[in-house]
């Protein structure tokens, strides 16, 4: 899994892994955040979710909450926000 949404999902676990002077593993779209091999706890999960909000400008949560337990799963949630109708197909 490439897509953009994924990478930025990436990058921001291993910036909050590195926080707390941990490594992440492989990720990949089945990847469990709490429970599996990830370094995270719920608190960087929290951490996380605003931090997605805040370079996508979407909150999925608005309306109530959403059962993910994947990265490919919260990836599914964000992406839409990657192609808004105003961006030129080429600049996405």
């Amino acid at each position: 899994m490439t897509d953009s949404m994924f990478a930025l999902i990436a990058e921001e676990l291993a910036r909050i892994a590195a926080d707390k002077g941990e490594t992440l593993p492989a990720l990949g779209p089945d990847t469990r955040f709490l429970g599996g091999d990830l370094p995270i706890d719920s608190l960087d999960l929290a951490t996380l979710l605003v931090v997605l909000e805040q370079r996508t400008g979407k909150d999925p949560f608005r309306a109530g909450f959403v059962q993910f337990n994947t990265v490919g799963e919260l990836a599914a949630l964000y992406r839409p926000a990657l192609h808004r109708p105003d961006m030129p197909a080429g600049s996405r």
